[in-house]
């Protein structure tokens, strides 16, 4: 169980949901063990947020374990989508453990999100990688051209395919490349709600979270499968989370793996703990 996930599902306005899926791994394989790795370095944070002035384990989160995933993999991210989509429905906020960045396409098919906001290393633009369109690589493209979603801001990314970066160019990506995060995070007048002439958001947009922890540098989150070097600072993707989190319908954190001490999983589980801080303390104060 996630530490501080003390709800019953029916009362939840927050619900875990682990998903280690481990099919389409290209380099160091082990994101089967990312959630409960999460789970077990989240045990060191405080309850008491003082930011916020709030508890997590009065947020009203509930952890609802691990969907078990199985060898076909469009088949499972269908049962998963619709494990996620009861959560929506049931007026909580989806908070997905990967896992391989694939599962994002769940997450995204389960809440129906105008925007992506994506911290990765990687474009995830390819149509396909090593024969399969459900690989890991591809999963922003399959965000993009299969489930309709309008817009995805990739922020972090720094390497990719020449194709990918071709279509890159297209106007439904934006790419924030790591040294400019922190002026396209300063551009957000401090979070949402943002400006109507905001770059990257309409004023009314629904929007859907997902960060990838090989974002970061690997100096601070060496536990992930694809390591790329020059990546985000952590406060950098700290404080993406909790500007976008007020607006989002749900979020995920992926690709942490068993290859580390548990820094990767640390900071996964420090971002799911500050998306759900900032997501109900603007749900509270009527801004999100």
């Amino acid at each position: 169980m996630f530490p501080g996930a003390t709800t019953d599902r029916e009362a939840a306005s927050y619900v875990v949901v682990g998903a280690p899926l481990d099919a389409t791994t290209t380099f160091q394989p082990g994101t089967r063990f990312g959630p409960d790795r999460v789970r077990r370095f989240a045990e060191n944070c405080d309850d008491y947020d003082r930011r916020t002035d709030s508890r997590f384990s009065a947020l009203g989160v509930h952890d609802a374990g691990d969907v078990r995933p199985w060898d076909d993999v469009p088949a499972y991210l269908d049962h998963l989508a619709a494990e996620l989509r009861s959560v929506a429905y049931d007026d909580a906020v989806p908070l997905l453990v990967g896992g391989e960045h694939t599962v994002t396409y769940a997450g995204v098919d389960a809440v129906d999100p105008e925007v992506l906001v994506v911290c990765d290393a990687h474009l995830d633009l390819r149509e396909s990688y090593d024969g399969s369109p459900w690989n890991h690589a591809c999963v922003t493209r399959r965000c993009l051209d299969d489930l309709g979603v309008d817009r995805a801001v990739i922020v972090g990314a720094r390497t990719g395919s020449e194709a990918e970066w071709d279509r890159a160019a297209d106007a439904d990506v934006e790419v924030v490349a790591p040294e400019d995060a922190r002026g396209w995070l300063d551009a957000l007048d401090g979070g949402p709600p943002f400006d109507a002439d905001d770059p990257s958001f309409d004023a009314d947009d629904s929007v859907y979270c997902s960060v990838d922890v090989d974002a970061l540098d690997p100096a601070y989150a060496p536990g992930t499968g694809t390591m790329e070097p020059f990546g985000l600072e952590p406060r950098e993707v700290r404080d993406l989370v909790r500007a976008v989190a007020p607006r989002a319908d749900g979020f995920d954190v992926v690709e942490v793996n068993d290859r580390d001490d548990g820094q990767a999983a640390a900071v996964a589980g420090k971002l799911l703990r500050e998306f759900a801080y900032s997501h109900a303390s603007a749900r509270d104060d009527g801004s999100g």
